[in-house]
Order: C-alpha cells, then sequence, then structure tokens
C-alpha cells in the first residue's frame, strides 16, 4: 500500500475512534504485564474473567510470589494453558523482583528475557504503560496487514517492520489499537463485513464481501 494509502487508511480508523483502547483490564504496568501474558491463545473476555479477583490480591510482584503457584492456578484455571502460565507468572514475579527491584522494565530486551513474555507481550506493555509508539502484531493485526495489503508478511516480525514503515508517525502509538479492533470487529478471519468497513476502498483484498440480503439496510440521514 502506498503512503498516501495508509495515511488515508488510518485517518480513517482515527476519525472514528480518536483514542482507541486495549480490551483487557488492568492496574498497573505489573497487572498489564501478567494479563497480556495471560492472554495468549486465549480471549481478553476470558482473562478479564479471571483476573480482577487475582489482581485484588496480587497487583505487585512481591504479593505475587506471596502467593504462590498453586493458588494462582486456581485463580487462571478458565484460561487456556493454565498450568504453564502459573508456573511463568511466579517465575515472572520472581525475576522482576531479584533483577528489577519488583519494577516493569521499559526496555524491549529486559521484557522479553521474562519468561511467558514474547515480542508482542513487550510491544503491547511498552506502548500501553509506557507510551512507547510501538505496533504489537497479534493474529487480528497478522491477517489485516496481510488481507488489505497494508503490510504484508510471512512472519509476525515481518508484518511488524513493514507496519512501522508504512504508518505515518501521528499514528503510530495507536496504529495496533485499530488494526486489533477492526480485525476482531469488522475484518473477521472468516468472512471479513466489507459492506460496512471504513477503508473499504483502499483494501486489496477480493471478492469483498456483500451485505446480507436479510440485514436491513443502514437508514438514510433525514433531509431538511
Amino acid at each position: 500500500m502506498k503512503r498516501s494509502e495508509a495515511f488515508e487508511f488510518f485517518r480513517r480508523l482515527a476519525e472514528l475512534d480518536p483514542a482507541p483502547q486495549g480490551e483487557l483490564d488492568w492496574l498497573n504496568p505489573y497487572t498489564l504485564l501478567v494479563a497480556v501474558a495471560l492472554s495468549a491463545q486465549a480471549t481478553d473476555a476470558s482473562v478479564n474473567q479471571a483476573t480482577p479477583p487475582l489482581f485484588a490480591l496480587a497487583d505487585t510482584p512481591e504479593k505475587m510470589l506471596a502467593l504462590g503457584k498453586e493458588r494462582v492456578r486456581e485463580f487462571i484455571k478458565t484460561i487456556g494453558l493454565f498450568n504453564t502460565k502459573a508456573r511463568n507468572v511466579i517465575a515472572m514475579a520472581r525475576q522482576l523482583v531479584e533483577q528489577h527491584g519488583g519494577q516493569v522494565p521499559m526496555e524491549r530486551d529486559a521484557l522479553e528475557r521474562l519468561p511467558g513474555v514474547g515480542r508482542k507481550t513487550a510491544n503491547v506493555v511498552l506502548n500501553i504503560a509506557f507510551r512507547q509508539p510501538t505496533i504489537a502484531v497479534d493474529t487480528h493485526v497478522f491477517r489485516v496487514g496481510n488481507r488489505t495489503g497494508l503490510a504484508a508478511g510471512k512472519t509476525p516480525l515481518e508484518v511488524e517492520l513493514k507496519l512501522l514503515k508504512v504508518t505515518p508517525e501521528p499514528f503510530r502509538q495507536h496504529a495496533h489499537h485499530w488494526l486489533i479492533l477492526h480485525g476482531r470487529y469488522i475484518c473477521k478471519a472468516r468472512k471479513p463485513e466489507c459492506w460496512r468497513c471504513p477503508v473499504v476502498d483502499l483494501c486489496r483484498y477480493q471478492p469483498k464481501t456483500p451485505r446480507p440480503k436479510n440485514l436491513m439496510p443502514e437508514p438514510l440521514e433525514p433531509t431538511t
């Protein structure tokens, strides 16, 4: 996609949602880190159901260590891969306490050295907690980047690097939020809802999905 098209792509998404937010619930950088790590191969909704009682007792690495793996496991047992994630949450808390004074580091390399933290998780934390213009590529961002032609790539890292190159600077802070929400609610995996897409004319995807016949048309604005 040309830079001028990419600018218009993000301009339209920004016009519809000027300040997009992530959908995970969190209290501070540490609970955000834990929530994002727990969301791997799970839905944000399932994580949000499990974490409030956990974070009420353990909103710092020190408190999480005191809680212990078995109690963490009980709090998150409704989330996929909960056994592995409980181990990682405790190991992460221990490393934060021992190597970072109980604080979440603001550097990507340090974040990625934490148990259960990959590049996507690190990018989300850097973006949301520390306001860095990173772009986290999840399944939605990967699909939208490739399907629309905005940033085609064979791997998440390739898509991320292309997005960083093509995304105009004014839009970088919120870019991955717009793309996640667009992929989650409009540019869906199985059947994109092209008939209500705000960037349909900029998108390379063909054939466009038509409006379902049983769906009522949008009401016309009253004339004066």
